[in-house]
C-alpha cells in the first residue's frame, strides 16, 4: 500500500467525482438531446437525424453511470446503502424513465406508422428529462441532508418520504439540473447537425445557458446566505471507518461555505460553473459550435464540482441526527480494499478513456438527411 488510510479516503473522492463528471459530461448531452428531440425535429427525418447524433455513443456513455454506481458500493458501502435505502423511489421513477432509451432507439424506426414513432419520441422525451431532474432534486435534498440515522446496532433508519423531496430548494436544483444538460445537449447538437436543426439547436443552447446562469446564481445565494449546512467539530481518531455516530456535528446557515473560506482557490468551481454557461450563450451566438460545446461542459463540470467542494468531506448528511451524516471519513470502505481498487483505476480509467476518445474521433462528422436516407436500415 503506497498511501496511507487517509490519503485513500481524499484519494476516492476524487476518484467518485471523475466518474460523475464523466457521466455528466457525455451522458449529459445525451440527456439533452433526448429533452430537445420532440421540440427541434419537425418531422421524421428531422428527428431521426437528431437521434443518430447520440445513436452510436449513448450506450457507451451510459456505463458511466454504471461504474460510479459500481464503485460507491464498493467505495463507500455505507453510503450505497443509505442513499438507496433513502432514496428508493426516487431512484426507481430515474430507472424507469431510463427504460425508454434503449427500448425507444432500438424500436422506434421498427415500425413507419407516425403515431408509432412519435409515440417513442416522446418516450425518449422523458428518458432525457426525468433522469436529470431526479438527480437534481436529490443533490438539492443532499444539500439540506436526508431524514435517516443509526440505532444501537447501526440499523439505518429513514422518516422520509418521496413526496418530501419535492421541496423549494429541491426543486430549484432539479430545473438547474434540467436546464444545465439541456444546454450541453443543445450545443451538442449545434455541433452535429446543420441547417435548420443546427439553427434551432444555437437558439434552445443560448435560452438553456442564460436560465442556467440564472438559476446557479439563485441557488449559490441560497446556499450562502439561507440553507442550512454541516460541520464537524469533533472527529475521533482523525476518522474512525465505519462508526459515524462517534464525530460530533453542527448544522448552521452557510456551513457550506467553509471550504470556500478554507481553501480560496476553490471559487475557481463557481467561477468556471457561470464562465462556461456565459461563455456557451456568446459562443452559440457567434455560430462557434464546437467552442460553445467545451465552454458547456466546462459549467456543467463547475456547477457539480461547486457543490462537492462545499459538502467536502460530507458525501450524505443526516438532517434527523447531523452526527450520524456519512463522510469520507468514516463511510469508507477498508484501507485494503480502497488500495487495490486504487490499482484497477488507475490502469482500466486511462484506457477506457482513449477508447471512450478513439471512438468518438471515428463518428465525428454531422449527421445529415442524406446520411440518413444512404443508411436508412441501419441507422435508428
Amino acid at each position: 500500500m503506497i498511501f496511507d488510510y487517509e490519503t485513500y479516503k481524499v484519494i476516492w473522492w476524487c476518484f467518485v467525482a471523475v466518474l460523475l463528471l464523466g457521466f455528466a459530461l457525455t451522458d449529459g448531452w445525451d440527456f439533452g438531446v433526448g429533452m430537445a428531440l420532440p421540440f427541434l425535429g419537425k418531422d421524421d427525418t428531422e428527428r431521426r437525424i437528431i437521434i443518430n447524433t447520440i445513436g452510436p455513443t449513448w450506450e457507451g456513455n451510459q456505463t458511466w453511470f454504471i461504474t460510479a454506481g459500481g464503485t460507491l458500493f464498493a467505495a463507500w458501502p455505507l453510503v450505497y446503502a443509505a442513499a438507496f435505502s433513502s432514496l428508493y423511489i426516487a431512484l426507481i421513477v430515474a430507472l424507469f424513465a431510463l427504460f425508454f432509451r434503449p427500448v425507444g432507439f432500438d424500436f422506434r424506426s421498427k415500425v413507419a406508422d407516425p403515431r408509432w414513432r412519435s409515440t417513442w419520441d416522446w418516450g425518449l422525451f422523458i428518458g432525457g428529462f426525468v433522469p436529470p431532474l431526479i438527480f437534481g432534486v436529490g443533490m438539492g435534498n443532499v444539500l439540506q441532508g436526508i431524514p435517516f440515522r443509526y440505532d444501537e446496532l447501526l440499523r439505518l433508519e429513514y422518516t422520509g418520504n418521496f413526496f418530501k423531496l419535492l421541496n423549494p430548494f429541491g426543486l430549484l436544483s432539479g430545473v438547474l439540473g434540467v436546464a444545465m444538460l439541456a444546454m450541453h445537449g443543445a450545443t451538442f447538437l449545434h455541433m452535429k447537425t446543420e441547417g435548420v436543426i443546427a439553427e434551432r439547436a444555437r437558439r434552445m443552447a443560448m435560452a438553456a445557458a442564460a436560465l442556467t446562469v440564472v438559476l446557479f446564481a439563485i441557488a449559490g445565494m441560497w446556499v450562502a446566505t439561507a440553507l442550512p449546512g454541516y460541520r464537524i467539530t469533533a472527529m475521533p481518531d482523525a476518522g474512525t471507518a465505519f462508526m459515524p455516530p462517534a464525530k460530533t456535528v453542527v448544522v448552521a446557515a452557510g456551513a457550506w461555505m467553509d471550504n470556500y473560506g478554507r481553501w480560496p482557490l476553490m471559487w475557481a468551481f463557481p467561477a468556471a460553473a457561470f464562465l462556461g454557461a456565459l461563455l456557451a450563450f456568446a459562443l452559440s451566438a457567434a455560430r462557434r459550435a464546437l467552442a460553445s460545446l467545451f465552454a458547456s461542459g466546462v459549467s456543467v463540470a463547475g456547477i457539480l464540482l461547486t457543490a462537492g467542494a462545499a459538502m467536502f468531506p460530507f458525501v450524505l448528511p443526516s438532517s434527523l441526527m447531523p452526527s450520524h451524516s456519512l463522510t469520507a471519513w468514516d463511510a469508507t470502505s477498508s484501507h485494503k480494499t480502497l488500495a487495490v481498487m486504487f490499482w484497477v483505476v488507475v490502469i482500466m480509467l486511462p484506457i477506457i478513456s482513449l477508447y471512450t476518445s478513439w471512438v468518438y474521433s471515428v463518428v465525428r462528422g454531422k449527421v445529415t438527411a442524406a446520411h440518413i436516407r444512404e443508411n436508412e436500415h441501419s441507422v435508428y
